[in-house]
């Protein structure tokens, strides 16, 4: 146990010192024009930020759910956009790693690795329920091949994303339906993109509507059997939400840090507004928040062998509780600095922008409620 905490703790550095070093700086330009750019994505990669998730022989860093959670976390501190390209690399990873046979995950994982390759899960509207939403693209057996058509909405990564995995209603012959996990690669005909989405906040991460018209992928590039494409889907829905959990807390983190620095140093009535109580309360349920959130997302990540039905609920719990904080702590961190927290000229209102969202994809926290008093009631 105490050696894998140690890996743990030497990921969460590398992730701390990256951000702080590379992606902090480029946090403003990145919500300013709307656009990562590739050095960026490129030194995420040669520190093994884009494969977290993959196995150490595979070129990826060993690293499970927890460890994963640990690099959103301090990448969101000072950049929600660049946390929220990570969130698509890893769910767009965990159909492979969950359904992926050994030639497959051996085929994707060097791309993804050697390459610096993005990847997209593309699984659904925003607002996935418990039951995963419906169903919008369907997959026809044509020979050796399948036939995908339909659309996924909001797929972040869409369109620069190098892999895609998307879930299908396969029909399997003889009036009988499965569903299943596919990788699309880019370039594969039939493959298209819509607008990209334009968006209040997470301005740098890319989100658009993939398009699939007759788009022909070879059997080798399906993931899993006919009755495996609900479990993966429910596998890597858990991911998604423990990681936007992850994300918020990050956001949060960094909104009380710089809120904390700034009122040490601004002055009034001859003092540091840090000395005043009602300003010490907030940050104090400020600073709770953002640990009884910590606490639970670490306890969603933390790999311990529990039923799919619990790490559901607990995945659930978790976001919930921490995008609702996240928000809260944003917000509360505008109002300390007054107006300032209001100008573009500080961060906090872009963290702010970027916390919303977190209440939103990944399945709204309504949504995230209904599965939490599904579990609960035994529905």
């Amino acid at each position: 146990m105490k050696e894998i905490e140690k890996e743990r703790e030497m990921i969460r550095e590398v992730a701390a010192k990256t951000a702080q070093r590379v992606v902090k700086p480029k946090a403003t330009e990145m919500d300013a024009t709307g656009e990562c750019p590739r050095e960026l994505l490129d030194t995420l990669g040669r520190q093994g930020l884009l494969s977290v998730l993959l196995p150490e022989e595979s070129g990826g860093t060993n690293g499970d759910v927890f460890s994963f959670c640990l690099v959103i976390e301090e990448i969101a501190k000072v950049c929600g956009s660049s946390s929220l390209i990570l969130l698509a690399q890893g769910a767009g990873t965990m159909p492979i790693l969950m359904g992926g046979d050994t030639s497959q995950q051996e085929r994707y994982f060097s791309q993804i690795a050697e390459k610096n390759s993005l990847t997209a899960l593309a699984m659904g509207d925003m607002d996935v329920a418990a039951d995963l939403g419906p169903i919008e693209v369907e997959a026809q057996k044509q020979g050796m091949d399948y036939l995908l058509r339909g659309r996924k909405g909001f797929v972040t990564n869409g369109s620069v994303a190098d892999l895609y995995s998307v879930f299908a209603g396969l029909n399997i012959g003889s009036g009988q339906k499965g569903f299943s996990a596919f990788v699309v690669e880019k370039g594969t005909p039939g493959l298209r993109f819509g607008k990209r989405e334009e968006t209040i906040g997470m301005k740098g991460a890319v989100i658009t509507e993939v398009l699939f018209e007759d788009c022909r992928v070879p059997q080798g590039n399906r993931l899993g059997g006919d009755e495996e494409g609900h479990e993966i889907a429910r596998k890597t829905l858990n991911l998604v939400r423990t990681g936007v959990g992850a994300q918020a807390i990050g956001l949060a983190q960094g909104a009380l840090d710089f809120a904390m620095n700034y009122s040490h140093e601004r002055i009034q009535f001859g003092k540091p507004i840090s000395s005043f109580q009602a300003l010490r309360f907030m940050i104090a349920d400020m600073a709770t928040r953002v640990e009884a959130a910590r606490a639970l997302v670490y306890k969603s990540a933390t790999p311990e062998e529990i039923s799919l039905d619990e790490r559901e609920r607990l995945s659930a719990v978790a976001k919930c509780y921490a995008t609702d904080a996240a928000m809260e702590v944003t917000t509360d961190a505008v109002q300390i600095l007054g107006g300032y927290g209001y100008m573009r000229d500080y961060p906090l209102e872009r963290m702010m922008r970027d916390a919303k969202v977190t209440q939103v994809y990944g399945g709204s926290n309504q949504v995230q409620r209904l599965v939490i008093a599904h579990h609960l009631f035994h529905d």
